[in-house]
């Protein structure tokens, strides 16, 4: 990751040159788009997810647009930079079930930065109607050999 632009590497990601992320498996989720500012992930939700009462996880919905906030960044970063999250705000706007079908989060970079970084991603069911929105920050550092004395 630190050789090459943030772009390229989930280009790389989405071509199958490297290895998703071993959460993307577990959560059932796919990076399919990636432009500078902007990525695109589907999910497909099973009985796994379920919660005791009977709907899908928050919780899933929380890491879907984590991940798709982090990955819009990521996709505005030079080589050696990298990022994590330092806040998010989810709303849950509708139930999710196995039924609702697969989930499509897009997440926007609404204000790039060098040290901190702001996205906005919404995830809609297979219908095209929102279930959950987010806003989120994220803290831009750089990586790789040499990131202690540069940071």
């Amino acid at each position: 990751m630190p050789t090459m632009t943030g772009l390229e590497y989930l280009r790389r990601m989405i071509g199958g040159q490297l290895p998703p992320p071993p959460i993307t498996v577990l959560m059932r989720m796919t990076l399919e788009e990636a432009e500078e500012g902007r990525v695109v992930f589907v999910c497909d939700p099973d009985e796994s997810h379920y919660n005791p009462i009977g709907t899908v996880h928050g919780g899933l919905l929380c890491t879907l647009l984590d991940s798709a906030l982090g990955c819009a960044v990521q996709s505005t970063l030079p080589q050696g930079m990298g990022y994590t999250s330092i806040e998010i705000n989810v709303n849950y706007l509708r139930p999710v079930y196995t039924h609702t079908g697969p989930l499509r989060c897009t997440a926007t970079v609404t204000k790039p930065g060098k040290r901190v970084a702001f996205a906005d991603g919404v995830v809609t069911d297979a219908s095209g109607k929102p279930v959950a929105t987010a806003t989120g920050s994220l803290l831009v550092f750089p990586i790789g050999p040499g990131a202690e004395a540069a940071g």
